[in-house]
């Protein structure tokens, strides 16, 4: 039975502001206790999260992007509210979020468990630091208008030294996002592979790769000027000139609260790719 419920807003749109608000208010109603936090403030969500059964995350899939940074490492399932443009994760509109909470909170639907990447970036004399995304981890080209060159290698064995905008590592999840702009294959969502796949190379290898889930990938970027890490797109960081990044299937997941059958998500695709509701 659910008790206790967080709801993450995207804080620079006022009309998330209000739905959660609402739900909120809604939630009250019915003796369940609730928390309201920016998804932009993770460290402050994380006080929170430690007995809470249930988060909602109002928005588009940036904000759930954030959610899932947020909950991560627990296991907490999250509902995704859309107020954004496409919601491939999302599993509301805001028109029917009202109506389908209360079966929701009442325990029906089901969990969708997505599989994460752990990046881990060293540099020389800087600490390593490790990631984990949903959607995708991203080595490219920064301010510069230049090809960067990254050497690419699995499970110790090189691959290739390409010549590109940047190199994507993406999973099932992320496989609709910017994997798909730079024409990455579409992954069914709960599969635990993950996608390699090059940024507009330059006498290259061009085509992307479809690797298993114990693989691991090693980057290296080499660029006279500096390269860039992002990671779900909202945490960006340079890297230097030969500085490492280990990728491989992250030991979290991200949890998914679902009430429409699983078989939507077919139904729904070729809308969504179209900016359809």
């Amino acid at each position: 039975m659910v008790k206790k419920v967080g709801i993450f807003y995207h804080p620079l749109v006022e009309a998330t502001q209000v739905k959660a608000k609402q739900l909120n208010d809604f939630l009250s109603a019915r003796g369940i206790a609730g928390w309201l936090c920016s998804a932009w403030e993770a460290e402050a969500a994380r006080a929170n999260l430690e007995d809470t059964d249930l988060v909602l995350s109002v928005g588009g899939d940036g904000t759930i992007l954030r959610s899932a940074q947020a909950v991560v490492p627990g296991m907490t399932p999250i509902i995704g509210i859309n107020l954004g443009k496409l919601g491939f994760m999302t599993e509301l509109n805001a028109d029917e979020a009202l109506d389908k909470l209360p079966s929701l909170l009442a325990g029906e639907g089901w969990i969708d468990e997505r599989a994460m990447l752990q990046a881990e970036l060293s540099a020389k004399e800087q600490e390593t630091q490790t990631f984990h995304a949903l959607n995708d981890v991203v080595v490219a080209r920064g301010a510069v208008a230049r090809l960067i060159s990254v050497a690419a290698s699995i499970d110790g064995q090189p691959l290739a030294d390409y010549r590109a905008d940047g190199v994507i590592m993406a999973t099932a999840t992320g496989s609709t996002g910017y994997s798909l702009a730079a024409g990455g294959p579409i992954l069914y969502p709960q599969s635990k592979d993950f996608l390699l796949v090059p940024i507009m190379p330059h006498l290259s290898l061009t085509h992307p790769l479809v690797l298993p889930a114990k693989t691991v990938v090693q980057l290296q970027a080499r660029a006279p000027q500096p390269a860039r890490l992002s990671i779900d797109g909202h945490i960006n960081l340079p890297i230097p000139d030969g500085a490492m990044i280990t990728v491989k299937q992250s030991q979290h997941k991200t949890r998914f609260w679902r009430i429409h059958p699983e078989e939507s998500f077919y139904r729904s695709l070729e809308a969504k790719l179209k900016g359809k509701d």
